[in-house]
């Protein structure tokens, strides 16, 4: 009986770290992404989560079609992302899903699901699309971010807005 146990929880502790290597090596952000820190550093700024730090090189990936979502706040996310894009690639995401599903910056929250169920990501792309509006550069709207600046965005002013031009 021993055995048995002392084999499976051998087997188990394998798989697991097998399958831990593979994960992180399946979601390595490309050269120009910044990956996240792994043990917290000294200062305001530690345990930063992934992104691009310089502007993207080629195409970038589209975002989803705001058709897709019934409520009418997604959808205004979803288009403000899309006219967005090349400054939310230049973006970390707080929720942390460069850990937990490989993203490597702010736009990839909006390539998929995900941005349509987190709060944290709507909140970082409204308050990027806002600053973007204002004339910020990237750099200054991640500064912003890092600062927390992102949860002062009340996701209820959104429905006031109008639909996003060329929203598709």
């Amino acid at each position: 009986m021993k055995q048995t146990a002392f084999t499976f929880v051998a087997v188990s502790l394998m798989a697991g770290a097998g399958f831990g290597i593979g994960f992180a090596h399946g979601s390595q952000p490309d050269a120009n992404s910044v990956l996240a820190q792994s043990a917290p550093a000294s200062g305001p700024n530690r345990d930063i989560p992934a992104y691009h730090a310089t502007p993207p090189t080629g195409g970038l990936p589209n975002t989803l079609d705001t058709k897709q979502f019934s409520d009418a706040r997604t959808q205004k996310i979803y288009a403000m992302a899309a006219k967005v894009k090349p400054v939310l690639y230049q973006q970390p995401c707080y929720c942390r899903c460069d850990r937990e599903v490989g993203h490597t910056s702010l736009l990839d929250c909006f390539g998929d699901n995900h941005g349509s169920i987190c709060d944290v990501c709507k909140k970082e792309a409204v308050y990027s699309y806002q600053q973007t509006k204002l004339g910020k550069s990237p750099a200054e709207i991640r500064a912003g971010i890092m600062a927390g600046k992102w949860k002062q965005v009340d996701l209820a002013t959104v429905d006031s807005i109008p639909a996003v031009a060329g929203a598709k």
